[in-house]
C-alpha cells in the first residue's frame, strides 16, 4: 500500500473504530487491515493505536499523526476537486441513503435526474428506514426525516413535511371517530418502529402541546407497510401527507382532528462532520435543496 493509501486507511480506522468496517469499505479483509496498520507503525517506528479485543484508542503519537493525515488527505481531495471543477464534471462514486417510501417516491427520481447531469458520476442508492451509521456504511449523504439525534452529522435543511392523522371510513364506522387526541388511547393505532418518540404521538392544540401514548395491534419498520395496514382498515395512522395524499383526495381515507394537527417534520440532507466535504457531495446537496424547494409537499410551516 502506498503512503497516501496507508494514511487514508489509518484515518478510516480512527473514525470508524472498527477494522472490519474499514475492510468492507476497502474491499479487503480484517486481517489484511491489521497487518497493514502494523506495517505502517513499523515504518513510522511508533505505536499509533492501543488495541484490545473490545476497543481502539489513539496513542499520543497516533493523535498527532491522525490530525496531520486528515489535513493531507483533505488537501489532496481539494486538489482533485478543483481539477474536477475545471473539467466541468463530477466523477467517482456517490453513496446516497434515504428512507424507503421517501426514496421510492421522490429521492430515486431526483438521483437519476442528477446523474443525467453528471454522467461520469456513479451513484449507489440504498434505502432503509433504519438509521444507519454513515461512516461505518460508507454513505456520503443521507436524507432523513424528523429529529436528528446524531450530533456527529452536519445537516442542510431541505424542507418540512406535514403530517396527518388518518383512518378509513370503514374503520371509523366500526370503532367510532376520535374527538380529541386523548381518545386515541382507546383506538388501534398503527405504530412505526423507528419513531424517535416511541409510541407517544404529539399534537398541537389551542391550549398548547398534547402528548398521547398510543397502542395497537400492528407495528412496522416501514412507512409503506403502515400505509397498507391503514388501507386494510386495521387502525389509525399518523402519516406524512405525501404518502397518503392521493387516498385523501379519493376519500379512501379521512383526515382526523385537523384542529389538533401534529407538528410538521423537518427533512434534512446530512453527512458526517469532521471530514472533507467533496465537490460531489456539495453539488448533490445543493441540487436536492433546489429541487425540494419546488415540491409543495415539503413546504409545510
Amino acid at each position: 500500500m502506498d503512503r497516501l493509501g496507508a494514511m487514508e486507511m489509518f484515518v478510516r480506522i480512527v473514525e470508524t473504530g472498527n477494522f472490519s468496517a474499514v475492510a468492507r469499505q476497502l474491499g479487503t479483509t480484517q486481517p489484511t487491515i491489521s497487518k497493514q496498520l502494523t506495517a505502517l507503525e513499523k515504518q513510522l517506528r511508533t505505536r499509533l493505536l492501543n488495541r484490545s479485543t473490545r476497543s481502539l484508542s489513539l496513542t499520543e503519537a497516533g493523535a498527532t499523526y491522525y490530525e496531520r493525515c486528515r489535513r493531507i488527505i483533505d488537501e489532496v481531495r481539494d486538489a482533485e476537486g478543483a481539477l474536477g471543477q475545471l473539467q466541468s464534471a463530477l466523477a467517482g462514486t456517490l453513496h446516497v441513503n434515504g428512507s424507503i417510501a421517501l426514496g421510492q417516491i421522490f429521492l430515486a427520481p431526483l438521483v437519476l435526474r442528477f446523474q443525467r447531469q453528471y454522467p461520469e458520476l456513479a451513484i449507489e442508492l440504498s434505502l432503509s428506514d433504519r438509521y444507519i451509521d454513515l461512516v461505518e456504511e460508507g454513505v456520503d449523504v443521507a436524507v432523513r426525516i424528523g429529529r436528528l439525534a446524531d450530533s456527529n452529522l452536519v445537516a442542510r435543511r431541505l424542507g418540512s413535511t406535514r403530517r396527518v392523522l388518518v383512518a378509513t371510513p370503514a374503520y371509523l364506522a366500526a370503532h367510532g371517530t376520535p374527538k380529541r387526541p386523548e381518545d386515541l388511547a382507546h383506538h388501534s393505532c398503527l405504530l412505526y418502529a423507528y419513531l424517535s418518540s416511541g409510541n407517544e404521538w404529539t399534537f398541537k392544540g389551542p391550549e398548547g402541546e398534547i402528548r398521547v401514548r398510543v397502542q395497537g395491534n400492528f407495528k412496522a419498520n416501514n412507512g409503506e407497510a403502515i400505509r397498507q395496514a391503514l388501507l386494510a382498515n386495521v387502525g389509525v395512522a399518523m402519516s406524512p401527507d405525501w404518502l397518503i395524499h392521493d387516498k385523501l383526495e379519493s376519500g379512501e381515507v379521512v383526515a382526523l382532528l385537523p384542529e389538533f394537527a401534529p407538528p410538521p417534520l423537518d427533512i434534512n440532507a446530512v453527512y458526517p462532520s469532521g471530514r472533507h466535504v467533496s465537490t460531489k457531495v456539495r453539488t448533490f446537496i445543493e441540487f436536492l435543496h433546489n429541487e425540494f424547494k419546488a415540491i409543495p409537499a415539503f413546504a409545510a410551516q
